[in-house]
């Protein structure tokens, strides 16, 4: 009697090249949400600093700050539709706003083409979801520094001596 050949591979085998597999695709996806969620504060840190600038920009024609996103587009185009679009709008997972700050007083006399304007500003960047679209929240004002916090809520308004920068 002849002994049969066999081609292919044993059920063990395919087990563990499965099992293989499995381990890599979980590593890669905590490596894409972890990549995912640098990226948005990369953006929402970026969208702040356009916002300082636009501001400071905006503070040179209008002798102060704009009280809302929407002023900075209206007296001048000072940022792109996607920031001033609404009072908030929603850029890369974070909600951002610009309000004016604690310590604000409205400035009567606006000269041509200013709505409204303020002494000072607080703008936020606050996650859609903590740990999904972000981790930490974001703030400015007028000083230009951005301060973080860790648990997803922006600095207090008026930002605490305490609060973290930006590096």
């Amino acid at each position: 009697m002849k002994a049969l050949e066999t081609k292919g591979f044993t059920l063990i085998e395919v087990l563990v090249v499965v099992a293989i597999i499995g381990v890599l695709g979980a590593l890669v996806v905590s490596q894409l949400l972890r990549a995912r969620l640098a990226t948005n504060e990369a953006s929402a840190i970026g969208s702040l600093r356009a916002i300082n600038t636009a501001q400071q920009s905006y503070a040179q024609k209008c002798n102060g700050y704009a009280p809302v996103l929407t002023e900075l587009n209206l007296a001048g185009n000072y940022l792109p539709p996607d920031l001033t679009s609404a009072a908030s709008v929603i850029k890369s997972g974070y909600r951002l706003t610009v309000t004016v700050a604690s310590t604000g007083i409205p400035i009567p006399t606006l000269p041509a083409g200013c709505t409204a304007t303020t002494s000072s500003y607080y703008a936020t960047a606050i996650p859609l979801g903590v740990g999904s679209s972000g981790q930490r929240a974001f703030a400015t004002n007028e000083g230009s520094t951005i301060f973080y916090d860790d648990t997803g809520v922006p600095p207090a308004d008026p930002i605490p001596a305490g609060a973290d920068p930006i590096h």
